[in-house]
C-alpha cells in the first residue's frame, strides 16, 4: 500500500497547503497535498482521497534538518476535506498522544506494567484514563501534581473528586 501511494502522481497536484511554524526549539514547514484516488486503480474499500505530508524540520538549537513524508488515505471527499483540513486532522492525532499517551506512559508508567492477561490491560487503561480525565476536569494542568495532591488524604480526596464522598 505504501509503494502505490508514493507512487501515485503526486507532482501533478494542485490542491495543497504550506504551514509554517516555529516553537519547541525548532522551525517546521508542512507541505500537504490531496489527490482524489477514485479511478485511480488503489485497491482499497471506500478510498476517496490520498495525503501526502511533506515535513521539514530544522532544530533552532543545533541547525539539524530533517524531513519526514507522511501517506494517509481517507474516505472524505475533496468536499468535505481540504488540504488544509485534512493536515489539522493528521496533526490532531498528535494532541491525543500528548494528552494522553504521554501521560499514561510516564506518570502511570504504563509501559512498565506486568499487567498482561486477559481484559486486565484494558481495565487498567480504562481506570488511569477515569483518573486523567477527573484530574483535567477539576482543574489540574499537571496530572502528577494532581495525583499527588490527591495522594495526601487518600481516604477523602478522591472520592470528593468523582462526587461520591
Amino acid at each position: 500500500m505504501h509503494r502505490r501511494l508514493r507512487s501515485l502522481p503526486w507532482k501533478d497536484v494542485t490542491a495543497r497547503r504550506y504551514d509554517r511554524e516555529m516553537g519547541h526549539g525548532r522551525k517546521e514547514t508542512r507541505v500537504t497535498r490531496a489527490l482524489t484516488i477514485t479511478g485511480l486503480g488503489l485497491d482499497f474499500p471506500h478510498a476517496v482521497q490520498a495525503v501526502r505530508i511533506l515535513r521539514h524540520r530544522t532544530d533552532l538549537k543545533t541547525g539539524t534538518v530533517s524531513r519526514q513524508t507522511i501517506y494517509a488515505i481517507t474516505d472524505l471527499t475533496s468536499q468535505q476535506a481540504s488540504p488544509q483540513r485534512l493536515g489539522q486532522l493528521a496533526r490532531s492525532q498528535w494532541t491525543i498522544e500528548n494528552r494522553l499517551h504521554f501521560v499514561r506512559d510516564t506518570t502511570f508508567a504504563e509501559d512498565a506494567s506486568k499487567i498482561r492477561s486477559g481484559h486486565g490491560p484494558e481495565n487498567m487503561a480504562t481506570l488511569r484514563n477515569l483518573a486523567i480525565n477527573t484530574l483535567r476536569q477539576h482543574g489540574y494542568r499537571n496530572i502528577a501534581a494532581g495525583l499527588r495532591h490527591v495522594s495526601y488524604e487518600p481516604f477523602n480526596r478522591p472520592l470528593d473528586l468523582l462526587g461520591i464522598a
